[in-house]
């Protein structure tokens, strides 16, 4: 996600909350509650939104959250086994899916990071495993506030993103692989006027 989570805290049910998220859309505020920096260690999801950041280059994030329901669907539920094994059919089918992001090379990323993704299962046991060696099992916590944004990168996703794309992984740039590493809670960026600022949250590892 390229949004960054330090422009201003919104007030809504008595709640402070980073200034991206946006109020009006029950997804995106769910996204910032729930999910957005909780530390994820479930397979499925850490493989669907490194996708699904990959997807939104060029975009907003909004518009990505507002079809991620239909890319589960049409991804076979980002089962990495299955859409390894796409075929030119398959993705003439995803080309005329009006329901994703209808983006010739960014299906193609996808197929190609699902071969990327079963080579370092392989070899580690997954992104979660591969992930969380980084930070030595534990989230990178900023302390960001309202006028003191944080970066579109930092070292650490340079590192992450340099190692992927040898591992053969396509759309992962420094810039996403930090949205990406915030999003699925490698790093906690909520500003500290946020209710969710270092909130301890976590995800149960599947």
């Amino acid at each position: 996600m390229t949004i960054k989570p330090v422009i201003a805290a919104d007030i809504i049910d008595n709640l402070t909350r980073c200034g991206w998220a946006n109020l009006k859309n029950p997804l995106y505020l769910q996204y910032h509650d729930e999910e957005w920096g909780v530390p994820c260690h479930d397979e499925t999801r850490l493989f669907e939104m490194l996708n699904l950041e990959g997807a939104q280059a060029g975009l907003s994030w909004e518009t990505v959250l507002n079809k991620r329901e239909n890319y589960r669907i049409a991804f076979d539920h980002w089962d990495a086994e299955k859409i390894a094994r796409y075929d030119a059919d398959k993705v003439a089918e995803l080309m005329a899916n009006a329901g994703i992001i209808r983006n010739r090379l960014k299906i193609a990323a996808t197929i190609n990071n699902a071969q990327a993704y079963l080579r370092l299962r392989d070899e580690l046991g997954g992104l979660d495993a591969f992930l969380w060696a980084y930070v030595d099992g534990k989230p990178v916590r900023g302390n960001w506030f309202s006028g003191n944004p944080s970066p579109a990168k930092t070292p650490l996703s340079d590192r992450i993103s340099k190692d992927m794309l040898k591992r053969g992984f396509k759309f992962i740039g420094s810039t996403i692989i930090y949205a990406y590493l915030q999003g699925v809670g490698l790093v906690d960026d909520h500003t500290g006027e946020c209710f969710r600022h270092h909130s301890g949250k976590k995800s149960k590892k599947k």
